[in-house]
């Protein structure tokens, strides 16, 4: 299995803003690992991006800039 640092950014953050958006019809996504490992990986991302991802406005566009990886 590749770790996360071998996909796309773009696409992870799909696949976490799709996870993270079924959270309320699947509750039980909360413990997922996957989701936790993927977050972990996308705020470190972020954060070398200069994303201060306390903010929550600046943590979802930087989610919802899908296009260019970032």
């Amino acid at each position: 299995m590749n770790p996360l640092t071998h996909y796309p950014l773009a696409d992870l953050k799909r696949i976490y803003t799709t996870l993270h958006a079924a959270l309320s019809y699947d509750p039980l996504l909360m413990d997922s690992d996957l989701l936790a490992d993927l977050q972990a990986h996308l705020i470190g991302e972020a954060r070398r991006a200069g994303v201060d991802v306390s903010d929550h406005g600046s943590w979802a566009m930087w989610l919802s800039d899908q296009g260019e990886g970032r």
